[in-house]
């Protein structure tokens, strides 16, 4: 047995998303034996914009019942039937979502005339419900509103019960192991497949064949899995606009991360948001006082020019000034990681000698800030990192240049490195960012054991 449904709603994603109509067909796979159909006062206010969608406006559900009122009539015609719809995630999830406010379960099979008119009827254009009941020649009137839809679908899906090795499509849609009804409508099964287990990025396309997300991953396919199960309203509607799925793999997760920056950069995906945002950025610097003290500071980039280093949170500047302060034995008071207090009391850093309380004199403690400020600036001119390489015949490596990001690439095992030359020819050439430095910098930090100078590159 089967209920075929569709709802219109205030169009607000699947949470916070209320429905403003509701149609049910019961379908034997024959005829409707039965029917439920309803306006639903949303109890919020419809945007305009879904007015001129659906024709349906505040006035017309004003006096409709709410949700609480016909959810005991949902809840038994649905039961124990498969909950069929035109991209089913989309209405099922919204009617989930709408039972858990009201502190109720939700929980029926599910199939999708979407996908299985890709896999049943294949060769059309669009799979859209009124292109494709167009292109079938199945009657859809009142379009986008629930009753006019559903009826097609009923249609459509009649249709799709009597095709060609339907019975064994249908039993493969229904295997609860199949992950079908969880896959995004427009997308074929074999782009998913053709996904790898290994470390890369991966990019979603819709149907123009447009970069429209990228992402990275340890495990390509487990996580583009995980994005189809996420039903935030960012992930509903990125997998809405899928298509076609394609990935590069990297061998290791520091090149999937400096790749998927790279990527984000040059193709600007609508859907990614994150690397698109200006990082607030710090800087470190150092003045003297009155008194001829040096100190060592962090503020805005914009007010510290020249900086020491460069930093990419205020947690990440004062966890760097804690550092100099415990390895050349400085005052946390005068690297400004304690402020208004007489003499420094730092719980983690007890390496202070004395300058905050006058015991040591001035000259001998801003040599030691010196010589940190000397550190700051050492220039390791060439350095590579070692990482995993894509297969075991091969590691792969990134390259910094005078403390710059310059690339990543991968080697074969059997051929020898003993100077720059020898890797150069490997060099995939990149871009240095804020982004790509401040993922270098981080894994350097982590891995120090990873991390070869030109100089020792025999060891390599």
């Amino acid at each position: 047995m089967y209920t075929i449904i569709d709802i219109e709603t205030t169009g607000n994603g699947i949470k916070g998303n209320r429905i403003t109509e509701i149609s049910i067909f019961k379908y034997d796979g024959h005829e409707v034996i039965d029917e439920f159909t309803s306006l639903v006062n949303p109890q919020c206010d419809i945007p305009p914009f879904i007015t001129g969608l659906t024709g349906i406006d505040n006035d017309m559900v004003r006096n409709a019942p709410t949700l609480k009122e016909i959810v005991t009539q949902i809840d038994a015609i649905t039961k124990e039937t498969i909950f069929v719809a035109h991209s089913v995630n989309f209405d099922y999830n919204v009617i989930k979502n709408e039972f858990r406010t009201l502190g109720l379960d939700f929980s029926r099979k599910k199939l999708c005339t979407v996908r299985l008119s890709r896999k049943l009827l294949p060769g059309y254009n669009s799979y859209s419900l009124g292109k494709l009941t167009a292109a079938l020649g199945i009657p859809l009137t009142d379009r986008h509103r629930a009753r006019g839809d559903a009826r097609a679908t009923v249609l459509l899906f009649h249709k799709l019960l009597r095709s060609k090795n339907a019975d064994v499509v249908f039993k493969q849609f229904l295997n609860a192991k199949s992950q079908e009804a969880t896959f995004p409508p427009a997308l074929p099964r074999q782009e998913y497949e053709k996904l790898p287990n290994s470390p890369g990025v991966y990019y979603f396309k819709d149907a123009k064949g447009k970069i429209i997300y990228v992402g990275k991953a340890i495990d390509i396919k487990k996580r583009v899995l995980g994005h189809f199960y996420d039903k935030t309203t960012k992930e509903v509607s990125l997998c809405g606009e899928t298509v076609y799925l394609d990935y590069e793999e990297t061998g290791n997760e520091l090149i999937a991360l400096l790749k998927e920056s790279a990527e984000i950069k040059h193709h600007y995906p609508k859907h990614n948001i994150a690397q698109k945002r200006n990082i607030q950025h710090y800087g470190i610097f150092s003045y003297e006082d009155r008194n001829g003290i040096l100190h060592l500071a962090f503020n805005k980039i914009k007010m510290t020019p020249n900086p020491l280093a460069i930093c990419y949170s205020p947690t990440e500047a004062r966890q760097y000034l804690e550092e100099l302060c415990s390895s050349f034995e400085l005052c946390p008071k005068y690297c400004h990681l304690q402020e208004n207090i007489a003499t420094c009391s730092h719980y983690k850093i007890k390496q202070c000698i004395g300058i905050c309380s006058d015991v040591n004199r001035v000259m001998e403690y801003n040599e030691r800030v010196q010589h940190a400020i000397t550190s700051l600036k050492e220039i390791r001119t060439h350095l590579a990192i070692k990482t995993q390489g894509r297969h075991t015949g091969e590691n792969g490596f990134v390259t910094i240049h005078e403390n710059n990001y310059s690339g990543y690439g991968f080697v074969p095992k059997e051929i020898p490195i003993e100077k720059i030359e020898d890797l150069e020819t490997f060099i995939i050439p990149q871009k240095n960012t804020l982004e790509t430095q401040r993922i270098v910098e981080s894994y350097m930090r982590k891995n120090p054991e990873m991390i070869y100078s030109f100089n020792s590159l025999k060891e390599y």
